[in-house]
């Protein structure tokens, strides 16, 4: 996945601190109550130090990279998952790597992170109540997964749900 973020930009490193470019709409207040709720482990992967405001990192190397303040996107017929609240259009990037933008949310959160070394799941439920700190306005018509938190792991539920 390191290969991949480098590739586009968005992520180069040393060993402690990770250099991210900030997303158009980094400063913005609703972008600073979501920075200060994000966990301080996804996975098995700590957050450690960027170099870019509305930014955070999980793994050395990366693998969990998210900005907030992204541009929202607009309708789309891309693939959207519900997990705890939040809808999340999850795009492949190639094998290894997903993009996840939330959904109907502004601004909004991107997430990059490879697969081999977290579920995607395990990220948008563990960004999910950091993420619910920027107004929900609109929802995807239909979810293709919802994904909720439970006491003793979590649960996925296929099918089409109306929100």
């Amino acid at each position: 996945m390191l290969t991949a973020l480098l590739g586009l930009g968005l992520i180069s490193g040393c060993a402690s601190t990770a250099s991210v470019e900030a997303a158009e709409d980094a400063a913005n207040p609703d972008c600073a109550e979501v920075m200060l709720t994000v966990p301080d482990v996804i996975g098995d992967h700590e957050l450690r130090p960027t170099t870019s405001q509305g930014t955070a990192v999980w793994g050395d190397p990366s693998h969990v990279v998210m900005r907030c303040g992204v541009v929202p996107p607009g309708p789309t017929p891309e693939h959207c998952v519900a997990a705890d609240g939040v809808d999340w259009l999850a795009l492949e990037e190639d094998e290894q790597t997903w993009r996840l933008v939330s959904y109907g949310r502004d601004p909004a959160v991107e997430v990059l992170l490879n697969l081999d070394e977290v579920a995607s799941s395990t990220a948008m439920l563990a960004l999910a109540p950091a993420v619910q700190r920027v107004e929900q306005t609109r929802t995807c018509t239909t979810t293709e997964q919802e994904i909720e938190q439970t006491e003793d792991g979590q649960e996925v539920q296929e099918g089409s749900t109306e929100p």
